[in-house]
């Protein structure tokens, strides 16, 4: 059902595109007009287009329509090919002008729909119309929030500093970078504490957050530096060497109710968890720039190639190590 939710939201998103490419040319053929008139005419059809086909689905989906969601992907399926069957030889010809999307504005749209996502489930959570099976699972599974933490350390890391092979940074500006997100930490704790909002301990810990973990990634990748051609194979290295620490009795010791007075052990998942996002964080880093800043490699269509088999490879991976090595748990970033 997840992967179902995500594929509308794919859907979407390329009929968001699609529409965006009809309302290009209709803006453009009428050239007698205002040049403020027509700003004006771009920018709200684009707002209207973007919220019709984008956010409103996406609501729809993942709240009143959640029962509905294989109708609701096989009728955006069906309008899709009728607006290509339509406008197919204006739409080839707008693709080949304009080389389809690029990979960036593809990464773009990720990270739109991941933000999208996340808010609405943030904020539609505690409330019965979100479905409990898109929550955050309590030890072993995966939801849509689940898949929210992941996504995001992944689409910040694909568009990364280190992705663009710019680290030399000094460290008074690395902790202006950084200084944002630890004040987010502190200001969720302290806003959480005076209200008594109820904060499940076993999710970060007592006092953690998801920002703390933000910014600890930061502070990791500023330390040790490493060329983005390589951050993959340490990332790979930096989750596998984590996930024998789990098999060899950590991730009992993260799923019980075992706490001493240590701040780590207070806050054992979240601390712990830092080695999982990191890891990913070192792969999106090396994905980033591969896929987007190198410049030896200028084969769009390899380009496209090497994210399908590169996708196709991590659920294959995902499923293995699911079934033969440990279930996939949010909590201790691992399998």
């Amino acid at each position: 059902m997840h992967g179902l939710g995500l594929t509308e939201l794919a859907a979407s998103l390329f009929l968001s595109f699609f529409l965006d490419n009809v309302r290009r040319d209709s803006v453009k053929k009428n050239d007698d007009a205002l040049r403020s008139h027509k700003d004006w005419v771009y920018y709200f059809s684009s707002l209207v287009i973007d919220y019709l086909t984008v956010v409103l689905p996406i609501l729809l989906i993942f709240t009143v329509l959640a029962e509905w969601a294989y109708m609701c992907a096989v009728s955006l399926v069906i309008v899709i090919s009728i607006c290509i069957l339509f406008k197919r030889s204006q739409f080839h010809l707008k693709a080949r002008q304009h080389n389809m999307p690029s990979l960036r504005t593809d990464i773009s749209s990720y990270r739109v729909s991941v933000i999208l996502v996340t808010c609405l489930s943030i904020l539609a959570v505690d409330f019965k119309i979100f479905p409990r099976r898109y929550a955050k699972a309590e030890t072993y599974g995966s939801g849509i929030m689940d898949l929210g933490v992941g996504s995001f350390v992944v689409a910040n890391a694909l568009v990364s500093r280190q992705a663009r092979n710019t680290t030399a940074m000094r460290w008074k500006a690395s902790l202006r970078s950084i200084s944002p997100l630890v004040f987010l930490g502190f200001a969720r704790l302290i806003s959480t504490s005076g209200v008594d909002y109820q904060v499940h301990v076993g999710e970060y810990g007592v006092h953690w957050n998801f920002f703390f973990t933000l910014a600890a990634i930061s502070i990791l990748t500023s330390i040790v530096r490493i060329h983005p051609k390589y951050c993959g194979i340490v990332g790979m290295l930096v989750l596998a060497g984590y996930q024998v620490w789990l098999s060899f009795g950590l991730n009992e010791y993260l799923i019980s109710n075992e706490r001493s007075a240590g701040v780590i052990s207070q806050n054992k998942e979240g601390v712990y968890s830092i080695f999982g996002y990191w890891g990913m964080y070192l792969i999106g880093v090396s994905l980033g720039y591969y896929m987007f800043f190198d410049t030896s490699l200028k084969c769009k269509s390899t380009q496209v190639v090497k994210v399908w088999i590169l996708a196709a490879s991590c659920w294959i991976l995902a499923i293995i190590l699911d079934s033969y090595i440990e279930r996939v748990s949010r909590r201790m970033v691992g399998h």
